[in-house]
């Protein structure tokens, strides 16, 4: 039940949750190589810094192996091309541990390919920013939230990378340490830290080119290519709290309201039911708050708790009829936060 949230919510699934991070809302143009960019002014805040990786995820061309560790001793690796041409981006991801996938994302089309089951699943979800996870998050202000400062330069994947840390100003979000590329400033390593500065989870290219080894439109026939799998379209409904008769008492400072999706979850030998997924950001971190019926043979009548390195969940009982779920890279008081504060509208 846990680890489906956590695969819809998007954390800590083979290609970990890296940033959420303002940036501008139309993609930038393709550059050709991060080699033949001159190396840009070092950002000295926060949003820069986020804003920064963030033009270099969606302007470059690569690709390489994708590797996350987490404190618990889960790892995950993943192979990542991404291919862009004028503004038009795609990616796609091969899990390489786990249950056989391939992802791809083009458009605002998330494409997953299930070649055990020849399955593909279609959904539509907003264009927010391609690998790593890097969405434009309205409204948020991280500098308000975060410190940054300056750690040094080190060598990730064969590349000369800056290191940057993220401090959090308060107990209600986790600490980052990042490596970006010195010329284009490409996330190459990230770890999220706890208060007391302990690695929960690494993420980081093992190895990267500064290349893609097929263009958007080789990419683009392989994502067409569906011979052999059977489509299953998966309808994302987009709406928000108030609509479905639900509201926030209190947030945590600083987490920003990203907008909510209502999902139908086929479930076996049931009717199939509507969950809602509320997500909030405060420009690094992000979390989501699932809302489901609750059943007494699914759902356990007290709460539970469960970290899973950086990624830690919640889950209750809320009034009579509703399962809560917590999902988020933030420390669990967060979250308890978030649940608590959830009351009907009236």
């Amino acid at each position: 039940m846990l680890a489906w949230y956590a695969k819809w919510g998007g954390i800590a699934v083979g290609v970990a949750l890296w940033l959420i991070g303002a940036a501008s809302a139309e993609p930038a143009p393709c550059a050709v190589a991060v080699s033949d960019a001159p190396a840009a002014s070092r950002p000295t805040d926060v949003a820069g810094w986020i804003a920064r990786m963030h033009h270099a995820s969606l302007s470059r061309n690569y690709s390489g192996t994708f590797m996350v560790l987490s404190s618990n001793g889960a790892m995950a690796s993943s192979r990542i091309w991404h291919a862009c041409e004028g503004s038009q981006q795609i990616e796609r991801v091969e899990a390489l541990s786990g249950t056989p996938r391939i992802v791809f994302r083009h458009e605002g089309e998330v494409r997953t390919f299930l070649p055990q089951a020849r399955i593909v699943r279609s959904e539509m979800r907003d264009a927010r920013g391609l690998f790593p996870r890097v969405p434009d998050a309205e409204g948020v202000s991280p500098d308000k939230h975060y410190a940054v400062k300056a750690a040094g330069r080190e060598r990730v994947a064969g590349l000369d990378a800056d290191v940057v840390a993220f401090i959090p100003r308060d107990a209600w979000r986790f600490g980052y340490r990042i490596w970006a590329e010195q010329g284009s400033g490409l996330a190459l390593q990230l770890q999220t830290l706890d208060a007391e500065g302990r690695v929960l989870e690494q993420a980081a290219f093992s190895e990267l080119a500064m290349e893609s080894p097929a263009g958007l439109q080789a990419m683009l026939r392989m994502m067409g290519d569906m011979e052999g799998y059977r489509r299953a379209a998966v309808p994302l409904e987009r709406t928000t709290a108030d609509a479905e008769g639900w509201r926030m008492r209190a947030t945590v400072a600083g987490f920003v309201p990203q907008g909510c999706y209502k999902k139908a979850r086929a479930v076996q030998a049931e009717v199939p039911r509507t969950v809602l997924q509320c997500i909030y950001s405060d420009g690094l971190a992000t979390l989501s708050v699932f809302l489901e019926p609750y059943g007494a043979g699914r759902h356990p009548e007290g709460a539970r708790s469960v970290s899973m390195g950086a990624t830690q969940v919640v889950a209750q009982k809320v009034g009579q009829d509703t399962w809560a779920t917590a999902v988020g890279e933030v420390p669990l008081e967060t979250l308890r936060r978030f649940i608590g504060a959830l009351e009907r509208a009236r």
